[in-house]
């Protein structure tokens, strides 16, 4: 049962964490450690104030002039100086943004590790669909590909791609960045039939993960397939419903509400014109999704 009291409070504090200038009290220390032994100019801004402007930046749906505005007037009693919006721009593209820091990378869990699999479209225009019927324009979508822990509900590793890609060719690549890259054991990964083939059967069988992926409707028993695969296909023909409890298929849920989350909060868009920029803003909001979550008390 929800603590609403506590909740409410980690729901205030996000605002805190948005108009935090704190890193004031670092910046000249960490502007030393970043221009140590560097060549060509110096570094006048420290990179946690560029990526508090950037998560400001999303959150407000603020494009990079008003966000200098916003510095200008609430801020420059107390900075050194104030970058501007171009600097802003060119230096947030350039972050190296991770995903979790530390602090929410120790703070996984290790007993019964379960991760959701999904991916979502993102427009990569928010001139409307009015508009894009009127005049025929085809700018295509994104696809955000993402892992969840279903008992944290942060987004553990997170792809960006064109929507040709189709999502059962990046399972691989998601799995490695949590079991390689974050040193974690997944105990079982749940998928929907997007995610049916033979390769990720495999994949997922011979690194010991458990797994509950939905087999597509016209699934039959074949030599060629993975005993894996030839299992569950037999499991959901005889009862899929049995199935589903047996493996707590309807955990998947998660992946779909993290989804809702991002784009009720940053919106259903990106911003970015160039494909890297455009990445960059997508893990940028994945960030601090995942801040968020780690203060949300439930």
């Amino acid at each position: 049962m929800r603590n609403w009291k506590n909740y409410n409070e980690s729901l205030i504090r996000r605002g805190e964490v948005l108009l935090d200038f704190d890193v004031i009290d670092n910046w000249y220390i960490e502007l030393e450690e970043m221009n140590k032994d560097k060549e060509g100019r110096k570094f006048v801004y420290p990179d946690s104030f560029i990526k508090l402007l950037g998560y400001m930046r999303a959150y407000f749906h603020l494009p990079y002039r008003q966000t200098e505005g916003v510095v200008r007037e609430h801020a420059s009693n107390t900075l050194p100086s104030i970058p501007d919006y171009s600097n802003i721009s060119r230096r947030i593209n350039r972050l190296d943004i991770k995903i979790s820091d530390d602090n929410m990378k120790s703070s996984l869990h290790d007993d019964d590790f379960v991760i959701a699999i999904d991916s979502t479209g993102v427009k990569v225009s928010n001139r409307g669909e009015w508009i894009r019927h009127k005049w025929n324009v085809k700018r295509g979508y994104l696809k955000i590909h993402v892992a969840v822990d279903i008992k944290k509900k942060r987004i553990l590793s997170l792809h960006v791609t064109s929507e040709q890609v189709h999502d059962s060719q990046i399972l691989p690549e998601l799995i490695e960045d949590i079991t390689i890259k974050q040193n974690k054991e997944i105990d079982m990964t749940i998928a929907d039939g997007a995610y049916d083939n033979n390769k990720n059967f495999q994949f997922l069988s011979f690194r010991g993960i458990k797994l509950a992926i939905k087999v597509r409707k016209n699934s039959r028993c074949r030599k060629t397939n993975h005993y894996q695969r030839n299992n569950s296909v037999k499991m959901q023909k005889n009862n899929l419903q049995n199935w589903k409890d047996s493996v707590r298929y309807g955990q998947r849920w998660i992946a779909e509400t993290v989804f809702s989350c991002i784009k009720r909060m940053f919106g259903e868009y990106v911003t970015a014109i160039r494909f890297e920029n455009m990445i960059k803003e997508m893990v940028l909001k994945a960030s601090l999704y995942n801040l968020f979550q780690s203060i949300t008390v439930t």
